[in-house]
């Protein structure tokens, strides 16, 4: 499902953009029964932006942000708790990525596969970035 790029009109030469594509995942999320007793099917979508100029320049892992860590920090999180709503999952990922210093913005789309009868699936996206005046 594709997800709305943030805004690109005044980007940078040097702001990246990772995108984590269909993460799939499995999680207790819901209220009836059979969603708190039953793990589902989640998908998330994840926009990153940072400052790439000294991962370009110095072609080293230590200056990239590492998005490998980023996801393995998701999974756990999502797998490993319960969610009501999927409001608030949405809201706790898009925390832990806003959690690495490098961020400037980001932005997640969780969806719960097949949540309403005709329909592929629910969504939500929420989206947070960093204050990122000048100094001076």
């Amino acid at each position: 499902m594709p997800m709305h790029s943030l805004n690109d009109q005044h980007l940078d030469h040097d702001l990246a953009t990772i995108r984590i594509k269909n993460l799939r995942l499995r999680t207790f999320i819901g209220i009836k029964e059979e969603e708190i007793s039953n793990r589902q099917d989640v998908v998330i979508n994840a926009v990153i932006r940072y400052r790439a100029a000294r991962a370009v320049q110095f072609n080293h892992i230590d200056q990239a942000l590492n998005y490998r860590t980023i996801t393995k920090h998701l999974i756990a999180h999502v797998e490993e708790n319960r969610f009501l709503l999927l409001e608030r999952m949405t809201r706790e990922v898009l925390d832990i990525i806003m959690s690495y210093e490098q961020v400037l913005t980001a932005q997640v789309e969780i969806d719960k596969p097949y949540a309403l009868r005709f329909a592929d699936s629910v969504s939500i996206t929420l989206s947070d970035s960093r204050d990122v005046r000048p100094l001076g």
